[in-house]
């Protein structure tokens, strides 16, 4: 298929540097056809643990499209939401206690996919309680703070809420396929942080401490998923097996700036890196994660790592590494047999 070793060689370069403990590239094109390199340790403490093939990665934001942009796509396919409603159409108690005025109540789900809000980035959530339901009440009922549009984590948070009004479910009973799952994880997993909140290194349970006060499996974080599970909904997604026509027109178009509905486009710096092509799309996760597809090659890549362990307070070697892997992954496609 294609040389595997030269897509992953920045990588295992910077793990045996030491500059994160471990790494896990997955490649799969329109067909099916797959290659796979890992290095390092999935935990270096308290003892030292070999990456496997088998091993589940906290996935963190690259949640957000596999699952939470996914089902919120597929129940507008659906005719069950209405992306350009408000959320109250689907949570009518969003801001119950000024229903005439707040603004909260105006936001649509396509503008929370696109990132086009006035909420905020992110909230220490967690530090107001750890009740899955009274913290969902807390986001409800919180008077959000305006500012310019950013990345929120707060939008996805809501639109889990409302996936899980309309479905009468929480989002891990969506069916995911192999490799996927809310956790803990059926497997061995890597481990991420120290948490100075919950005392311990944490393995197998979510890194994000919102997603954990929230229940371990909201809208802006909490999937585990193995390199080949990744690679399977990637590869599936690309062949239009996951999402109509028209859905996949919305995930690779513009809706703001570089923000299409749940994922990114390339643009200067991206984490893509600029061998790719413009119809390439991807996202991030803050453990190291990260998921591109590119269409026009018909390939698709998953950088899988353990950059915040033990601490996500060290090098930020991820910044350099995505981009890096991206440019190496495209000329190894480009160059195969």
């Amino acid at each position: 298929m294609m040389d595997i070793e030269h897509a992953f060689a920045p990588a295992r370069r910077m793990v045996e540097e030491g500059r994160m403990p471990c790494a896990a590239l997955g490649v799969i094109g329109a067909d099916g056809t797959s290659a796979v390199a890992f290095a390092g340790n999935a935990a270096t403490t308290p003892e030292p643990e070999p990456l496997t093939r088998g091993h589940w990665f906290d996935l963190a934001s690259v949640s957000k499209t596999i699952a939470t942009t996914t089902m919120v796509l597929t129940l507008a396919e659906q005719g069950r939401l209405d992306l350009d409603a408000p959320l109250t159409s689907a949570i009518p108690d969003l801001r119950q206690y000024d229903v005439e005025h707040a603004p909260e109540r105006r936001i649509t789900f396509r503008q929370c996919l696109a990132h086009q809000t006035f909420l905020p980035a992110v909230f220490p959530i967690y530090t107001y309680g750890d009740d899955p339901l009274r913290m969902r009440a807390f986001v409800l009922q919180r008077a959000w703070e305006h500012g310019s549009p950013v990345y929120s984590d707060i939008n996805f948070i809501l639109l889990g809420i409302a996936v899980e009004r309309i479905t009468g479910a929480p989002l891990s009973d969506w069916p995911l396929g192999d490799g996927l799952s809310y956790g803990p994880p059926p497997g061995p997993a890597v481990a991420t942080e120290f948490c100075t909140w919950r005392n311990r290194i944490l393995k197998g349970e979510v890194h994000d401490e919102n997603a954990a006060a929230l229940g371990g499996a909201p809208g802006h974080a909490g999937l585990f998923g193995t390199v080949d599970g990744v690679l399977e909904f990637a590869r599936a997604l690309m062949a239009g097996e996951v999402l109509s026509p028209e859905s996949l027109r919305l995930i690779r178009t513009s809706q703001f700036h570089h923000r299409t509905h749940g994922w990114e486009l390339p643009y200067g710096g991206w984490s893509g890196g600029e061998a790719c092509s413009r119809t390439t799309i991807g996202h991030t996760g803050f453990t190291g994660t990260g998921l591109w597809i590119d269409f026009e090659r018909e390939m698709t890549w998953t950088l899988l790592t353990n950059r915040v362990h033990p601490t996500r307070h060290r090098d930020r070697a991820i910044h350099e590494l995505r981009p890096a892997v991206g440019r190496a992954v495209v000329e190894a496609w480009d160059g195969r047999k």
